[in-house]
This record gives C-alpha cells, sequence and structure tokens, in this order.
C-alpha cells in the first residue's frame, strides 16, 4: 500500500473544503460578526465539546494572542459552577459540527439569560444550537478526508481555519500591529528583536579594563582572566582603545615585539563602540556582524564606559 498517495489524497480532500469554504465565506456576515465582538467590552468565550472543543480551545489562544480577549469554556464545566466566569458583555462563540450538541443545547439559554451575545458554527443554520444564536457562521463540506467518512477530519480543518478568519478580521478591525503582537509574545523571538536592549544584555561587572601604560603581558593576564576574548583600554573612565585576540596575533608578528611593552602600542585605538544602551540588541547584532568584532563596548555620550556586550551573549539570548 502506498500510503504517501492516502495522504496526499487526504490533503486533497481537505484542501478542497477549504476552497469550497472561502466561496461560502461571501454568504456570511462577517462585518456583523466582527462589529459584535469589536464593540462589546467583554471577552470572546469559545465553547464545544469533544472535536470541537479541541478546535475552540486553539480558536481561542489563537484569538488572545492577537488581541481579542478570550478563553475557552468546556460546556459540562459551566453547567457545574464555571458559568460564573461569563459576565454580560461577553460574546460566547458555540462550536459544534452537527449542531446538535446536547451540552451546548443545555448551557446555551443560560449563556443568553446572563445577555451575552451568541455566534455559532455548525453544518446547519437550522441545527438546535444555531437557532440560538445571534449569527452564524456555516461549517460547510461535501466530504470527510476520513475513508469510512465518519472521523472528523475536513469538517475539524475548516472550523480551524475559519477560527483563524476570524482572528485576522479582528486583527484588521483593531488594526493590531507587529509591536503588539510582540508585546503578548515577549520570550518569543519577535519580541526579542523588537524588546530587548542593549542594557538588558551587556556585561557591567568585571569588564578587562586596563591602562594605556600597562605592559601587553600583563593586559593579556588582564584579558584571559575575563574570558571575553578582548581588553578595554580606558583613561580616567573613558574609551580610549580595545586589545584584541586579532591584535594580539598580529603583534606576535612584528619583528621587534616585546611582551613588555605598552599595550597601547598594539590595541585598536579607534575602536567600534556604542555611546546609545538603549539601542535594540537585534540592531547591535548587526554592528557587531558587519564590523566583524566580537565584543561591543558601551559607553554615554563622553565616551564613558558604562558596559560591554560580547557577540556570544546576544546569540544566547536567542537575538537573531
Amino acid at each position: 500500500m502506498k500510503f504517501a498517495l492516502i495522504a496526499k489524497e487526504v490533503l486533497e480532500i481537505e484542501a478542497k473544503e477549504l476552497l469550497d469554504g472561502a466561496c461560502h465565506c461571501l454568504e456570511t456576515d462577517w462585518d456583523g460578526i466582527v462589529s459584535m465582538i469589536f464593540e462589546s467590552k467583554g471577552k470572546l468565550i469559545v465553547c464545544g465539546v469533544g472535536k470541537s472543543g479541541l478546535v475552540g480551545a486553539k480558536i481561542a489562544a489563537t484569538l488572545a494572542s492577537t488581541g481579542t480577549p478570550s478563553f475557552f469554556l468546556h460546556p459540562t464545566e459551566a453547567m457545574h459552577g464555571d458559568l460564573g466566569m461569563v459576565e454580560k458583555e461577553d460574546i460566547v462563540l458555540a462550536i459544534s459540527y452537527s449542531g446538535e450538541s446536547e451540552e451546548l443545547i443545555a448551557i446555551l439559554p443560560h449563556l443568553k439569560r446572563l445577555g451575552a451575545g451568541v455566534i455559532t458554527m455548525s453544518k446547519d443554520a437550522h441545527s438546535s444550537v444555531s437557532r440560538m444564536g445571534d449569527y452564524f457562521i456555516p461549517i460547510n463540506i461535501s466530504k470527510e478526508a476520513c475513508p469510512l467518512g465518519i472521523a472528523p477530519t475536513s469538517s475539524t480543518t475548516l472550523t480551524l481555519a475559519l477560527g483563524d478568519a476570524l482572528a485576522v478580521c479582528l486583527m484588521k478591525k483593531k488594526g493590531f500591529s507587529k509591536n503588539d503582537f510582540a508585546s503578548f509574545h515577549p520570550g518569543g523571538s519577535l519580541g526579542k528583536r523588537l524588546f530587548v536592549k542593549i542594557k538588558d544584555l551587556m556585561q557591567t561587572k568585571d569588564l578587562p579594563f586596563i591602562e594605556p601604560e600597562m605592559s601587553l603581558k600583563e593586559a593579556v593576564i588582564k584579558m584571559s582572566e575575563a574570558r571575553l576574548g578582548n581588553a578595554i583600554i580606558v583613561k580616567d573612565g573613558k574609551l580610549v582603545g580595545v586589545l584584541s585576540d586579532g591584535d594580539l596575533r598580529r603583534a606576535m608578528m612584528r619583528e621587534n615585539f616585546s611582551l613588555n611593552d605598552p599595550v597601547i602600542l598594539y590595541a585598536s585605538e579607534n575602536p567600534k563602540y556604542c555611546d546609545n544602551a538603549d539601542l535594540l540588541a537585534i540592531d547591535a547584532l548587526t554592528f557587531v556582524e558587519n564590523n566583524k568584532i566580537q565584543l561591543l563596548v558601551v559607553t554615554d555620550k563622553n565616551k564613558n564606559v558604562q558596559g560591554a556586550l560580547h557577540l556570544h551573549t546576544l546569540i544566547s539570548a536567542g537575538i537573531k
């Protein structure tokens, strides 16, 4: 049996149902649905049981992460106390492919009694569930991808996609931006790119400071102790140079090289540095890579050294 062909067939069936579902979208009052949710001062509560419940939980998570306060409420739990989580200004999205889920049929009258608006998703606008809704989103499919035509496959895929469509519509309505998304995902790569600054990552203690007149031998010892691959040359607290591993290797190639020479003879006296600790870490990474350096010295506007940021620190922090 060629399972690759079976897998291909499943994807083709579900893809066709998604395309057909896109056509039916034009028959749905999306403007009314989006306005209802947008104008509400409450939350969007997603309800469903079984596979619809699992999909509903994902829809609620997507909505919450894209600017629409939302959570998933299991109908059975709602009947046993969790109904107290629902407030008058809330909107309920009830999902049931058959439209005849007993748990939803039982809880919807109580939700409406509390004053919550109701949006339903099912295959039939005249189903028991959808008749209780203010708005209806159809889950129209002609075929499940399951060979028995029983297991929810195409129907759950379309339900999930409709939930994504709702989330995107609300994002557009709210003017939800990349910065907004990052603020909800501060631990993600986008959040790090947009919010983590040099001052959040730079090292400020135990820096390898050396004086210009210090011997190269002493400077190498200081540099080795700090394990940053560089030594920072300062005079009265101000940056005057940097001694890197590369500088040291180049120094050793000189004819009159001596470890007793002043370190300033071999250091870079015009090192690359940053005088803005509020600069984004992602911009610091670009600066470091473009200038082919490993250590970025951070100063104030008067070149007083404030700290240092190593390339490895940026990479370890997930800045990329």
